[in-house]
């Protein structure tokens, strides 16, 4: 077997080993292949300073600074690293593929370990997403609705069904709305959510519908790649209709255990354009535990926003169903009026 791969290679091949990212921890912070673990030849400050050399002075000079840095540690990685592995085979990366995971790569394979590398390095893993996306013919099934239509609880049943579900909101840690960060642990980079979206994509049958709600392009501080969003506009739309005071249900369950400041807090976001008086009329119920009240002035606010994207963004609805708070029965109607549609 070869042991340098292909992202396509590396990727399937790692499921039985262990991925180290040997960059910096920053670098392996703001993204990595989900499930890789850090093991940084060089931290944050000392690649800056080899950097620094190589640009000012140039490549030999770095290189030896590099050597005089890592030197001392070289025992504690091979400790590391037979730590994490367990006897299983290591698959390094670093951003290119080059001297970082190379070097490691030389150290690990001397004390005995099954070594592969990711070809091109994590640079070439970032390319590969949208290499897959192109690939296949992928057939999005977006779920569309104003909010409190309970459409991620309805994928989640999708998803028990056996449908291919691809939640993007629990990708992003964040329901997209301004009250969308409660109760949710901080949001990811942009970058590592597309390699969230990428390693949650490869393990989808593209000959199979993928199921996916509706979302603008951010979703709270993150963003979704372009290509795949372009993806979602071209699918089939499904738009959800659901009574409004089950809507405002729908919402009390999600938000209802939050306390009142942090309801307000979420208000004042949108105070704007909301307005001054619809806003302040929206606290007052908080505090005054009328949380059904201020629901239904938020709703007011939101469903403007989501008739403008509607007519904006998804314009051809291939579908429309009328359900109520039973998602169960919501997600079996969604799998029989797919099939009519095929």
């Amino acid at each position: 077997m070869k042991d340098v791969l292909l992202p396509d290679e590396f990727l399937e091949q790692s499921r039985k080993g262990v991925v180290i990212d040997v960059r910096t921890p920053a670098e392996y912070e703001a993204g990595h292949i989900p499930g890789a673990l850090n093991i940084p030849l060089f931290t944050n400050e000392e690649r800056a300073i080899v950097g620094t050399l190589y640009v000012q002075v140039g490549k030999d000079p770095a290189v030896e600074r590099g050597l005089e840095l890592v030197g001392p540690k070289l025992a504690d990685f091979v400790r590391q690293a037979r730590e994490l592995s367990q006897g299983k085979p290591l698959f390094l990366y670093c951003w290119r593929g080059g001297m970082r995971s190379g070097s490691m790569a030389w150290l690990f394979r001397t004390a005995g370990f099954k070594t592969f590398l990711l070809k091109g390095g994590y640079k070439a893993y970032r390319r590969s997403f949208i290499e897959l996306l192109d690939k296949y013919p992928w057939k999005i099934v977006v779920l569309g609705g104003p909010t409190g239509c309970g459409k991620t609880e309805i994928l989640h049943r999708l998803q028990e069904k056996g449908q291919q579900v691809i939640d993007l909101e629990g990708l992003a840690h964040h329901k997209g709305s301004a009250f969308g960060a409660l109760g949710e642990p901080e949001q990811p980079t942009t970058e590592h959510f597309m390699n969230l979206l990428h390693d949650r994509i490869r393990r989808l049958n593209p000959e199979q519908p993928v199921w996916c709600e509706g979302e603008s392009l951010s979703i709270g501080r993150i963003f979704i790649p372009a290509e795949f969003h372009a993806m979602m506009l071209s699918g089939a739309f499904v738009k959800l209709d659901l009574p409004n005071e089950d809507r405002v249900q729908h919402i009390l369950k999600d938000y209802g255990n939050f306390s009142a400041e942090e309801l307000i807090g979420s208000f004042q976001k949108i105070e704007k354009r909301l307005g001054n008086k619809a806003t302040n009329l929206a606290i007052e119920h908080i505090r005054n535990g009328e949380l059904a009240e201020a629901v239904a002035i938020a709703l007011r606010y939101y469903d403007k926003g989501y008739a403008a994207s509607m007519q904006k963004h998804w314009p051809n609805i291939t579908g429309s169903l009328a359900i109520n708070s039973d998602t169960e029965a919501s997600a079996n109607k969604l799998i029989e009026l797919y099939q009519s549609l095929k």
